[in-house]
């Protein structure tokens, strides 16, 4: 008997264990994993890539179960009321061929992508990291600031976007939680000078430069979710190239693995 779970029992599941639980369990689940990195075996997404965005098969095994993801990425769904990435997933038995599990993953996805950013940085950014930038206000980012609130506590989270709208809608939700000190930056620059973090969540499948290298000062880590994706950038080349050479910044990608 296959079992399946709809939004609905992910939704419940969330509402009764509390988001902030369920991404730090998320978060030690994902370290249990890359604890056995050999034991999977692995290849590389299957991306099918369109004017308007991509649609991804993610698929990994160890030797008892077999899973993959389906996921897309369309930045301009919000403005058909749609969110810009949506996925479900199953799971088999390896030994049988059996489906076990066959879910909806969109919510799992948000948790996951956000678990994932502050668990390298629990390892990469500075232990004394407090405060935040947090460029991109859409869904993800609530998510992004609750991960890194949770795991790391960071309380100071300055917010930027170029629709105000979604910085105000992330603001207004971030009231929930008064120990997150949110400060309202007029750009990007205004946003991350002095942070002790920078998180960059952008959705538009562009080459784009959110960040130069003038803004960014030496210790920071650089948490570059939506540069995810061949044609779709967020760092200035010099920033990599910095952090490949003298090693003055700490960065990672973790979105989408």
């Amino acid at each position: 008997m296959t079992r399946y779970i709809d939004v609905n029992d992910l939704s419940y599941l969330v509402s009764q264990k509390g988001l902030q639980t369920c991404i730090t369990e998320m978060a030690e689940y994902i370290r249990a994993d890359y604890l056995r990195w050999q034991d999977f075996e692995k290849c590389a997404r299957l991306a099918n890539h369109s004017p308007e965005g991509v649609i991804e098969l993610m698929p990994v095994s160890d030797a008892s179960l077999y899973a993959f993801k389906y996921v897309n990425g369309h930045p301009k769904n919000t403005q058909a009321g749609m969110l810009t990435v949506m996925a479900f997933g199953a799971l088999g038995d390896v030994d049988t061929g059996r489906p076990l599990l066959l879910a909806e993953m969109t919510l799992t996805t948000a948790i996951r992508t956000a678990a994932t950013s502050a668990l390298v940085a629990r390892y990469l950014a500075r232990d004394n990291s407090r405060s935040m930038a947090l460029i991109g206000n859409g869904s993800q980012s609530e998510f992004q600031a609750l991960a890194f609130h949770t795991l790391l506590g960071i309380n100071e989270i300055r917010l930027f976007d170029i629709d105000a709208r979604a910085t105000a809608k992330l603001a207004a939700n971030l009231k929930a939680f008064p120990a997150i000190k949110v400060i309202l930056a007029a750009s990007v620059a205004e946003a991350v000078k002095g942070a002790d973090i920078i998180t960059t969540v952008t959705a538009d499948k562009a080459y784009a430069t959110i960040l130069t290298d003038e803004m960014i000062e030496p210790g920071m880590h650089l948490n570059a979710v939506g540069g995810d994706c061949p044609g779709k950038t967020e760092l200035d080349r010099r920033i990599v190239d910095a952090c490949a050479g003298d090693r003055r910044i700490r960065t990672a990608e973790p979105h989408r693995r």
